[in-house]
């Protein structure tokens, strides 16, 4: 889901049902801002939150929602108020200052109807981060974590398909990272630490696209340390799980040195494991 869908799913107040009149000033001493500073009515910071929203001012906007919490903390629109200036923040990519605001407000309102958004937009913030799996992945285990949060929470809420979607994503990805990791230790000989990340991807991420490399990975890194039937194993494995693979293909050369293609006679079957 891109920024626009989230823009979307954000439903936004149309109307004000508390009009507060009359300005105050506020503020004694210290600096001239602060000698300058006056309170402003909740609809005219409210509504000029609402319009930097709209012309993609999203400071400004942030700055003002937040100014609505400060100066009115106990008006209807306070609690409107945070979770706006949290999206502010978001579209903005301001994600640090988005995630303290939503944590913020699910600490405060355990039970507001707008916490499944705040939760799910959280987990935006994460998912928004994930970088190539040539760098860290804590971001993504973050995001992987707070994307099942949602689904946990709230299964039947109208975050929950895409959040479930962006989970197999993040899994996928992590696996992605194990894939990295792997083929690097093969390049450089360092055949136990690869055959260590391909295991972990067959194992601890069993769904995702990655297994038939991995299975295959494994055949490769079997024979090149002379252990035949470990490889024979992976290879198997890799034939009755995945026979109209390319990597199946290769495995079956490999282990045969016939052509690149299994018979189609074979069907999943391979080397008589099973």
């Amino acid at each position: 889901m891109s920024k626009a869908v989230a823009r979307r799913t954000l439903k936004i107040g149309a109307g004000l049902a508390l009009a507060i009149a009359g300005f105050g000033l506020a503020g004694c001493g210290g600096s001239d801002d602060n000698a300058n500073y006056v309170e402003q009515p909740v609809e005219q910071l409210y509504n000029r939150g609402l319009d930097d929203l709209g012309a993609q001012e999203y400071k400004s906007a942030a700055k003002n929602f937040e100014e609505v919490d400060r100066q009115h903390p106990y008006s209807v629109w306070a609690t409107k108020a945070q979770i706006m200036a949290a999206f502010a923040y978001y579209q903005s990519n301001k994600y640090d200052e988005a995630i303290i605001a939503l944590d913020r407000f699910i600490q405060l309102h355990p039970g507001h109807r707008d916490l499944p958004y705040a939760y799910y937009l959280k987990a935006l913030c994460y998912y928004e981060q994930i970088s190539d799996v040539g760098r860290d992945q804590r971001v993504t285990q973050q995001a992987l974590d707070a994307l099942a949060e949602v689904v946990r929470r709230f299964p039947d809420s109208p975050y929950a398909r895409d959040a479930r979607l962006k989970v197999e994503l993040c899994i996928d990805h992590l696996a992605g990272k194990e894939m990295a990791i792997g083929r690097y230790y093969q390049k450089n000989q360092q055949w136990i630490g690869a055959i260590n990340r391909y295991r972990v991807v067959i194992e601890r991420y069993q769904t995702t696209t990655h297994v038939p490399e991995a299975l295959h990975r494994l055949v490769e890194t079997y024979l090149s340390l002379g252990v035949k039937n470990e490889a024979k194993e992976a290879a198997a494995v890799l034939g009755y799980n995945y026979p109209g693979s390319e990597w199946y293909q290769d495995s079956y050369f490999l282990m045969t040195g016939e052509g690149t293609r299994p018979p189609d006679e074979q069907g999943g079957w391979f080397f008589g494991l099973f």
